[in-house]
C-alpha cells in the first residue's frame, strides 16, 4: 500500500476532490437517472505511463466521457495504479483551475470522478474518488465472492474513498476476466438467469449491476441480457466489454444500459485525435 506520506498528501487532495464534487457523492452521481446513457472510459494503468493515461483521460472527458475507470489488469501493483490516479487527478485540477479563470469555460465539464475498477485488493489508491466494490456473483471461487473484499475493505475505509456496492456478472465470451475469475459464463439466451442475478443483487442491497463481456471481447453483452437485467428496479446498469463502435454502444443503450464502458477502444486509438474522434462518435449516438 502507499506509504504514510502519500496518505497524508492525499488526505488534502481528498478534501479538494470533495469540494469540486459540490457535496454530491460519487454513488449519487452514478445512480441518478437521466435521459441519456452516459459513457465511461476505462484506462488500464498497466498499458501506458501515468502521464499518457492522464492525457487520454482528459481527451476522453473533453469528448464526452462522464467518468474515468482506472483498472483492468489482474496483476497491476498498487504503485502503478496510484501513480495513474494521481496523474489524472492533478491534470483535472489544472483544467478546473484554468476553466475557473475563463468566462467562456465550463468548470463542471472537468468535475468527473476517477473510480477504481480493481483486479483485486492489491490495486488500490487513495487518489481515487471511489471504487467499484464488487462481488463477482457468478464466480466459483470464494476469493472473488468475499476474500478480496475482506482484504481491501480496511484500506478503502482508511483512504476514505467512496465504495460503490456493485454486483459484477461476466457474460459470454468472458475473456481473461472470466477465466481468471472462474466464472460460470452467462450465455446470450440466459435471460431468466440474469434476471435472477439482478434480483439477488438488488436484494443484497447493491446499487449497481455491471454486465461484463470481457476486455477485448469479440462480441459485447447480448441486448436480451441487458433488457432482462434492466427489468429489476433499483439498480443502475453498467455494460462493458466488446463495445468498439457507436452502433454497439447504441444497441446496449437502447436495451437499457445506464452506462457504457469502453477500454480497448482507448488502447487501440492511433493517437489522441483518433481517440477523441472515436469517443465523440459514441457519445453522439448515445445522445440521439
Amino acid at each position: 500500500m502507499p506509504n504514510s506520506a502519500i496518505n497524508m498528501r492525499f488526505m488534502t487532495q481528498r478534501l479538494m476532490i470533495a469540494m469540486r464534487r459540490d457535496d454530491e457523492t460519487v454513488l449519487t452521481y452514478i445512480t441518478k437517472s437521466g435521459e441519456k446513457t452516459r459513457h465511461i472510459t476505462l484506462i488500464d494503468p498497466a498499458k501506458q505511463a501515468p502521464k499518457v493515461a492522464a492525457e487520454r483521460a482528459l481527451t476522453a472527458i473533453e469528448s464526452g466521457s462522464s467518468m474515468i475507470f482506472v483498472g483492468g489488469s489482474t496483476d497491476t501493483p498498487d504503485e502503478i495504479v496510484h501513480a495513474t490516479c494521481t496523474a489524472i487527478q492533478e491534470m483535472l485540477e489544472l483544467r478546473i483551475f484554468a476553466a475557473s479563470q475563463s468566462p467562456d469555460s465550463d468548470e463542471d465539464q472537468w468535475k468527473v470522478p476517477v473510480v477504481l475498477f480493481p483486479g483485486g485488493s492489491h490495486a488500490l489508491s487513495p487518489a481515487a474518488d471511489a471504487i467499484t466494490f464488487m462481488m463477482l456473483m457468478n464466480s466459483r471461487e470464494r476469493r472473488f465472492l468475499i476474500d478480496e473484499q475482506l482484504r481491501g475493505a480496511p484500506y478503502i475505509d482508511k483512504f476514505d474513498i467512496d465504495p460503490l456496492p456493485t454486483g459484477y456478472l461476466v457474460c459470454h465470451p468472458g475473456g481473461k476476466v472470466g477465466e481468471v475469475g472462474q466464472a460460470d459464463l452467462i450465455m446470450p439466451n440466459d435471460v431468466d438467469l440474469v434476471k435472477s442475478y439482478s434480483l439477488t443483487a438488488a436484494m443484497y442491497g447493491f446499487k449497481i449491476l455491471y454486465l461484463e463481456a470481457g476486455s477485448g471481447a469479440d462480441s459485447p453483452v447480448h441486448e436480451d441480457l441487458i433488457r432482462s437485467a434492466k427489468s429489476t428496479s433499483g439498480l443502475t446498469l453498467i455494460v462493458g466489454g466488446g463495445i468498439r463502435t457507436p452502433d454497439q454502444a447504441k444497441l446496449a443503450a437502447d436495451a437499457g444500459a445506464d452506462w457504457i464502458v469502453t477500454g480497448t477502444l482507448t488502447e487501440d486509438a492511433d493517437d489522441l485525435k483518433d481517440l477523441a474522434y472515436k469517443i465523440s462518435a459514441i457519445n453522439f449516438f448515445l445522445s440521439n
